[in-house]
């Protein structure tokens, strides 16, 4: 078939694909240099283009022409759910059969690899974690890899850990790349590349030293996207803004938070105002989170409110805003998430309303990046010595990291040559390992470079998008003539005041709940810890409360500037004793509190009891006695540390680590045990902050050894 041929059969795949049979549909110049190259010439490629350029379309035409050919099927490798559920449906406008293999149908994987093995799929579009799950990457991949017809990587800047989204778990393709035969097309794609994630990415993929790779790259202005800020004063102002104004801003959209606890809360109070949304966030449900973007494509609702989990490749070619409420640590994550809307209009608003907050929050997630070399050793060595395969939960306990980040970190061992994940969990290959000591710090460099980049955009007075591209180091950058510093800005900062008082009444209502702990985690014997299964009843805090959580964005951004590691010590402010007391009067008369007369109603608590503190400790007593005193209680002490114990350690460690840290480091002093032994009623324990909730299960425990018939947790912050 000659180019001109192809080139005729390609622009009618796309016609299908669009939904335009017999239309005069035509692939970009670019769109056809790719299919070319990847049909006609089996050559690899990567395409960074703007969101809405036309990326998929590559892929599935190269893959119609490939598999008319004879060609097995097309694996794409694709990081999100909401991008499959696209895909599948795109797949199928065009006559392709597309299925998945990702952690929300695991009941279908069986079926779906023997519909590949019968040459009944065209497309294959897989999760990356599946690469590395042992039972796939030694039975699946391996004849996958064989048959495959063309290899994708969708959003391969996840390749690169310069990149804003790195991904360790994208790394197992080089084991695949490699196990391709001669001449099977690769294609990898991403919107949001600067010119060192590209050369990076195309170096993990192998093209970057490949004489015939093909790498296009073209310019990323979105020529219907109107980019704007408003720097508010607060977040009741925001809030009431978002209140306001969200009926004003065209078609349907996306309002992005930093946090969870911001989606929530953002989520009821414009439902509160009226507005019809629904919250998006990484603890959704996978059946509530489709319906949330059905509800979306479908204009059932005026925005999702959402974390990044709705980030790449959820597709609604109207969308018609984006809002951010508060900054992204990176230009190059905030033009990914801009770049959902105006992908099929031809004007959408971009506006971020940045926070004071965003910082504390860009620090909270720096921390939790790659651990210190101390930490990794020490896995390895507890790996290296184990002889047989270890669990998350049997290797958590032994060494001091969370599960999630011993996982990311264990993931990017195994890349590295240095564990494997096989049947039963995790073992130490007992390959050299050096710690890339430079290559970590200059990762760090450059997230703090991201950062103060994110506050130059907010006060810049150039082109923002100009500002955005050259981030992004496109080299077409120019003056869009549509932002709002190129034309007149198209929002006002103005709120009413009776938007303001609602906001401050919805951001000033204070009180979360406090789960108990009625687990001890596994693996404490291994640590010298005996306990283990559940709880006792007996030995149970009870539900409690706090004021408010450090990430939501109204008691929240009260309370970190007072709990941060450099605040210092002092009696608690008397705003914050006031809403701990309304806290508390609330608890009381909600259902189930001791005032409220229900039948399953608490006992009044008897005395108020305060946890012990090295770093706060005027801060904890002070607001014990304010308690005491508003509620006529009688201050019945305080818990005290073991001489010599040091419990510091078990802030930053995970669950085993920090109750080995607190084993025996808490005591009930002579007077306070004689105090509750005479206490007839459940008793009120103060701290000011929880995180894992373990500290509170450990005090509680004693208390209620000790006599507490009861112990009810009262804290100002619940930290995360």
């Amino acid at each position: 078939m000659s180019n001109e041929e192809l080139r005729a059969a390609a622009d009618t795949v796309l016609a299908r694909l669009v939904g335009a049979p017999g239309g005069d549909a035509r692939l970009r110049e670019d769109q056809w240099r790719a299919i070319e190259a990847l049909v006609a010439d089996k050559r690899r490629a990567l395409v960074v283009q703007r969101t809405g350029w036309g990326k998929s379309a590559v892929y599935f035409v190269a893959t119609a022409l490939l598999r008319e050919r004879g060609a097995g099927p097309t694996v794409i490798v694709s990081p999100l759910l909401a991008l499959m559920r696209n895909q599948v449906e795109a797949a199928a406008r065009a006559g392709i059969r597309a299925r998945t293999i990702n952690s929300s149908n695991t009941e279908e994987w069986d079926t779906v690899q023997e519909e590949v093995a019968a040459g009944e799929v065209d497309v294959l579009l897989v999760s990356p974690e599946r690469l590395n799950n042992p039972d796939f990457r030694d039975q699946v991949l391996p004849r996958l890899a064989a048959a495959t017809g063309l290899l994708v990587v969708d959003e391969a800047h996840c390749i690169s850990d310069w990149g804003h989204d790195f991904r360790p778990d994208y790394r197992r393709l080089r084991t695949m790349l490699a196990d391709l035969p001669q001449g099977v097309p690769v294609l990898a794609t991403t919107a949001t590349a600067n010119a060192r994630v590209t050369a990076d990415v195309a170096e993990q993929l192998g093209t970057g030293g490949s004489t015939d790779a093909l790498v296009l790259r073209g310019p990323l202005d979105r020529e219907s996207l109107s980019l704007g800020v408003l720097q508010l004063p607060d977040a009741a102002h925001r809030m009431a803004w978002l209140a306001e104004h969200l009926g004003e801003l065209p078609g349907s959209g996306i309002i992005y938070t930093l946090t969870v606890a911001a989606a929530e809360e953002v989520t009821a109070f414009l439902r509160q105002c009226g507005h019809t949304v629904a919250s998006y966030t990484g603890k959704t449900e996978n059946a509530d989170r489709q319906q949330a973007e059905e509800d979306l494509l479908a204009n059932r609702v005026k925005a999702l409110v959402a974390t990044s989990a709705l980030g790449m490749g959820f597709d609604k070619p109207d969308l018609g805003f984006v809002v951010h409420l508060g900054s992204p640590s990176s230009p190059i994550a905030y033009y990914q998430q801009v770049g959902r809307a105006g992908r099929g209009v031809e004007h959408a608003e971009v506006l971020l309303l940045p926070g004071k907050e965003d910082q504390a929050i860009w620090q909270y997630f720096a921390s939790i990046a790659f651990p210190p070399e101390e930490q990794v050793r020490r896995t390895l060595d507890v790996l290296g010595q184990a002889g047989r395969p270890l669990s998350l939960p049997a290797l958590e306990p032994l060494v001091e990291l969370r599960r999630s980040r011993l996982e990311t970190m264990l993931k990017v061992l195994d890349v590295d040559g240095a564990v494997q994940r096989v049947k039963g969990g995790w073992v130490s290959t007992g390959a050299p390992w050096a710690y890339d000591t430079e290559r970590y710090a200059w990762v760090a460099k450059q997230r703090e470079a991201e950062q103060q980049a994110m506050r130059d955009y907010v006060t810049t007075t150039g082109c923002r998008m100009e500002f955005l591209r050259r981030q992004l180091d496109d080299e077409e950058a120019a003056p869009c003539g549509r932002c709002d510093n190129c034309a007149e800005p198209r929002f006002s900062d103005a709120v009413s005041s009776s938007a303001l008082d609602t906001a401050r009444g919805e951001l000033d209502r204070a009180g979360v709940e406090v789960e108990p702990r009625k687990m001890w985690p596994t693996g404490l014997p291994a640590v010298g810890v005996d306990l283990k299964g559940r709880i006792p009843a007996g030995e149970q805090a009870a539900t409690g409360r706090a004021l408010g959580r450090l990430s939501d964005i109204g008691w929240g951004n009260r309370l970190r500037p007072m709990l941060g590691p450099q605040a210092p010590d002092g009696p608690v402010p008397d705003d914050v004793a006031q809403a701990v007391v309304g806290v508390l009067a609330d608890w009381a008369k909600g259902p189930g509190g001791w005032a409220s007369g229900g039948s399953d109603a608490l006992p009044r608590p008897v005395g108020v009891v305060t946890m012990a503190s090295h770093r706060r400790p005027q801060l904890i007593r002070s607001l014990g006695a304010r308690i005491a005193e508003v509620g006529r209680l009688p201050l019945l002490g305080s818990l005290a540390y073991a001489p010599g114990a040091d419990a510091s350690q078990a802030s930053r460690s995970n669950s085993a680590q920090r109750l080995k840290a607190l084993d025996g480091a808490l005591v009930v002093p002579p007077a306070l045990a004689e105090a509750l032994a005479g206490a007839d009623g459940p008793v009120l324990l103060v701290d000011d902050s929880t995180d894992t909730g373990w500290t509170l299960a450990v005090a509680a425990r004693m208390l209620r050894r000790a006599g507490a018939q009861g112990v009810l947790p009262l804290v100002l912050a619940v930290q995360g």
